[in-house]
């Protein structure tokens, strides 16, 4: 076993722990909550900061991956994370809006660094002219740990309904401070570390091509988290009726289902030298909110209109967050990758953090089927922009 991939699998792994106690909060916080009484737009005021500190993060964490090295930005997110969660081990009567926005402050800050420094990583450890490698192996780490944040989705609701809020959490808290000790170990030094120390006035890009597709990223996940974060989960419990196993399970079912269609993304899709497929890639995906929408308001049933829906979107936006995870890879610099990454990375955290506030507010004032026609904008307009990207991949500094 070569030593890139050695340092591949640690990362994988580091990002796969990660990934899964990421997921099982996210499900804890909105099902806890809304048991405890807490509005759809209450509960999307959880997560504010949380994508608000990601885009922070991303922008900041760029910058001091290339200074400190990215094995060092990766092991302080797994710190934090462990922070954020002993933050939630309380007892219930402090478990106050402002302490808990305050710990998914501290998690946001600890997604971001942990996902820019593994995605980062990925392009230092494959050769520059093996863009099919590249593309592959970015398809894996993406999919790999989206599949297991459906794991994390239905463990948070397993644990929620063996150990409850407080115990689901102090069990999170051991398993991912054994997995921060190990990797303190495994992870090679200075990765990622830029020979020329970068000034922080660099970590705003000024690739075109960067810029653009960090646009459309924005609208992209926008387009998912408006309808997906917590709309969906809300109205399959008050609508459908489904408790919170079945809530869980079914969350977590999609995107298992979502993470391995974008491991098979490079089979799909093929040659990725023109921009050609991510344009077609994102009109498609735009058709199915609409889609949805229209359904719902012809009266069709619900449970066929929304599930069939969700399914056929999760797998055109499998592989649309897929195309974008390689773009940005192989259009950054190979030295101070961790800068472009973290840029793209910030324009994706604001679009979590619009649809996040979308979520909440949309559907409580409007119901599902408006933030399905917000979502059809979005998607929209991730199309339009598009048509923007470069013919073909620059050539890597």
């Amino acid at each position: 076993m070569t030593a890139a991939i050695r340092q591949y699998l640690v990362i994988t792994g580091n990002y796969w722990a990660f990934t899964l106690t990421d997921g099982a909060l996210r499900m804890l916080v909105v099902l806890h909550f809304h048991q405890l009484g807490y509005s759809p737009l209450e509960i999307a005021m959880l997560f504010i900061f949380y994508e608000f500190f990601g885009v922070v993060t991303n922008l900041v964490g760029g910058y001091l991956g290339a200074r400190m090295g990215l094995n060092r930005t990766m092991n302080i997110g797994l710190f934090l994370q462990i922070v954020a969660l002993a933050m939630l081990a309380v007892p219930a009567a402090m478990l106050t809006v402002p302490w808990v926005m305050a710990a998914q402050a501290l998690s946001g800050i600890a997604k971001d660094l942990n996902k820019m420094s593994a995605k980062s990583g990925i392009k230092l450890l494959v050769p520059d002219e093996q863009q099919g490698t590249l593309y592959k192996w970015v398809a894996i780490l993406t999919g790999s740990k989206n599949t297991l944040k459906g794991v994390g989705f239905f463990l948070g609701g397993v644990l929620l309904m063996a150990a409850g809020f407080t115990g689901a959490v102090i069990i999170m808290v051991v398993a991912l401070g054994l997995v921060w000790l190990a990797s303190l170990f495994l992870l090679g030094q200075d990765l990622g570390k830029s020979k020329a120390k970068p000034k922080f006035r660099e970590i705003l890009s000024k690739s075109r091509a960067i810029n653009v597709l960090s646009a459309a990223r924005m609208f992209l996940f926008g387009a998912r988290d408006v309808w997906f974060v917590v709309a969906l989960p809300v109205y399959l419990h008050t609508v459908f009726g489904w408790d919170f196993w079945k809530v869980g399970g079914f969350m977590a079912s999609w995107i298992i289902g979502y993470g391995f269609i974008q491991t098979m993304a490079p089979r799909i899709t093929g040659d990725m030298e023109g921009k050609q497929p991510a344009v077609l890639w994102v009109a498609a995906l735009a058709l199915v909110p609409a889609g949805i929408a229209i359904g719902l308001t012809a009266g069709w049933s619900p449970q066929f209109v929304i599930v069939g829906g969700l399914l056929l979107f999760g797998v055109l936006f499998a592989v649309n967050s897929s195309l974008h995870s390689y773009l940005i890879v192989s259009y950054a610099r190979g030295d101070g990758v961790s800068l472009d990454v973290g840029f793209y990375y910030m324009s994706n955290a604001a679009g979590r953090l619009l649809g996040t506030i979308l979520s909440g507010w949309v559907y409580q004032a409007y119901g599902l089927e408006a933030c399905l026609w917000i979502s059809f904008g979005l998607v929209a307009t991730a199309a339009l922009l598009s048509l923007m990207l470069p013919e073909r991949r620059p050539v890597t500094a």
